[in-house]
């Protein structure tokens, strides 16, 4: 590794907050619409993300497993790591949903950001322009920013996610905002920092009042394509995930087209047989299948198929944690992460609804009426994964680690920081917080947003081209967040 490039470790423990337990459907037919909702964006095999068995129905995670840190200058990183537990405990990560997470975190990182900045101005606020003392608590404004905006948010997550797991998820805010509040002295210093944490989560509640975001998710009655190259339902999945994603209003982009994604290969192009032949040859699951790819790429497919959002805010932990940043350091950095994440997936949406390409389960199965005389059909490809039901180009999880790369160098200034990171979607006893957890070394944000991409690939999920395109896609994102917004006011 270079001299100049900066290492981190992982997190570890209580910082991941996060111990998978089984669920228990309350009845046959929640089990199957969960046993849907696993099909999903960046799903992972439905006995790794809901077991059978016996166990809590209450939720997937236990509470942190040390004592929460309640000294001035974690709480930005504390609330970070509580909203993933809560994404946890809601079923909608750690691969379920994860646009509903990305607009969760980006709607909490806004409010703490604001009320940080209210408090003391040191970057442009994006929804709450008020001021507050500067003796107000900080721990107090960002834990009531947050708690007040993760509650409702919670509450507004849409059918089939089943409510014994978004009950479970709130519990989990609400013993989470207990306990910080009980860490700070009862003095006029911590009601002021729960007045401008309120305020600043009340503004960007009103802003988000009617974004778009409760769009259905399941749509039975999306029209397939029938010529080759258009999307038809991926097996198993009798829908279309979240067609109307692309209508949400954007946090940073001025509309979801803004950097549409290039189009993807036709079908009869030396390009996309290319392509073809390689996610044909890695990605089949190695059962039905046969597979080429060696023991690191297989651990590479399954390490990345964990959410986008959960992944790269773990990363922002670590990082930022070991750079030293501060209180106010910290608030910009996730609020512009989360922000370009979350305009990630609405960017990316926009741009396969449009193009509305098949995904190579599709392809392969169906070459032989492709009208490409150089592919081969194969009936029977089975992929590492099941598919996500959402069409092909451009991969949205190559987005979200394009523009959260981005956002890191841009930040930062400079894309050459180390860092080592886990995942929930390994198998088990190689996950974050098992006692052999694997972890993954990269020496820039950029390899580690290369490697992502390539484990669409890898999985099966994608072609090479829908995956590259998106990581530009993605770059452009982060720039716009970080060029325009949270700016430094001197």
């Amino acid at each position: 590794m270079s001299q100049n490039v900066r290492q981190h470790r992982v997190m570890t423990g209580d910082e991941q907050l996060v111990s998978l337990h089984h669920i228990r459907s309350s009845s046959t037919r929640t089990m199957r619409r969960v046993a849907i909702v696993v099909s999903v964006v960046s799903v992972v095999i439905a006995a790794l993300v809901v077991p059978a068995g016996t166990g809590s129905a209450q939720s997937l995670v236990g509470r942190p497993l040390a004592k929460q840190p309640g000294s001035s200058g974690d709480s930005v990183l504390v609330w970070n790591a509580n909203a993933g537990q809560a994404a946890l405990a809601a079923c909608i990560a750690p691969t379920d949903n994860p646009l509903h997470e990305s607009h969760m975190y980006a709607m909490t990182h806004i409010a703490i950001h604001d009320a940080l900045n209210a408090i003391d101005r040191r970057y442009r606020p994006y929804a709450f322009f008020g001021h507050a003392s500067r003796q107000a608590s900080t721990d107090a404004a960002v834990a009531t920013a947050a708690h007040d905006v993760l509650v409702p948010v919670l509450g507004q997550i849409p059918a089939p996610f089943p409510q014994a797991c978004i009950d479970a998820a709130i519990a989990g805010v609400e013993a989470d905002y207990a306990a910080a509040l009980d860490a700070i002295a009862d003095t006029p210093s911590k009601r002021k920092g729960v007045n401008v944490g309120a305020k600043a989560a009340a503004a960007i509640l009103a802003l988000r009042a009617d974004d778009g975001s409760d769009t259905p998710l399941l749509d039975f009655e999306y029209p397939q394509g029938t010529e080759p190259g258009e999307y038809r339902f991926t097996p198993g999945t009798p829908f279309a995930f979240a067609p109307g994603w692309q209508d949400v209003t954007p946090f940073v982009l001025e509309d979801s087209s803004q950097f549409r994604a290039d189009p993807p290969y036709d079908v009869t192009e030396s390009a996309y047989t290319a392509d073809f032949d390689e996610v044909k040859r890695l990605g089949g699951d190695g059962t039905t299948t046969p597979s080429d790819r060696t023991p690191d790429e297989t651990e590479i497919a399954l390490f990345w198929v964990e959410s986008s959002p959960l992944q790269w805010n773990r990363i922002g932990r670590t990082v930022s944690a070991d750079e030293g940043l501060d209180l106010w350091e910290q608030a910009r950095l996730f609020g512009l992460l989360n922000m370009a994440l979350a305009d990630g997936y609405v960017g990316s949406f926009e741009t396969k609804y449009l193009y509305n390409y098949w995904r190579p389960v599709t392809a392969i199965q169906l070459a032989e009426t492709d009208g490409n005389p150089d592919t081969d059909a194969d009936p029977t490809w089975t992929p590492l994964v099941t598919t996500p039901p959402i069409p092909d180009h451009d991969s949205a999880h190559s987005v979200e680690g394009g523009a959260a790369a981005q956002v890191f160098q841009r930040f930062f200034g400079t894309d050459e920081i180390g860092f080592e990171t886990c995942s929930l979607t390994l198998p088990a006893g190689s996950r974050c917080n098992d006692a052999s957890a694997v972890t993954r070394s990269f020496t820039s944000f950029s390899q580690a947003a290369d490697e992502n991409a390539l484990s669409r690939m890898l999985v099966g999920f994608h072609f090479r081209h829908a995956n590259e395109s998106g990581v530009e896609h993605g770059r452009l994102i982060g720039d716009r967040a970080v060029d325009l917004f949270l700016l430094p006011v001197h």
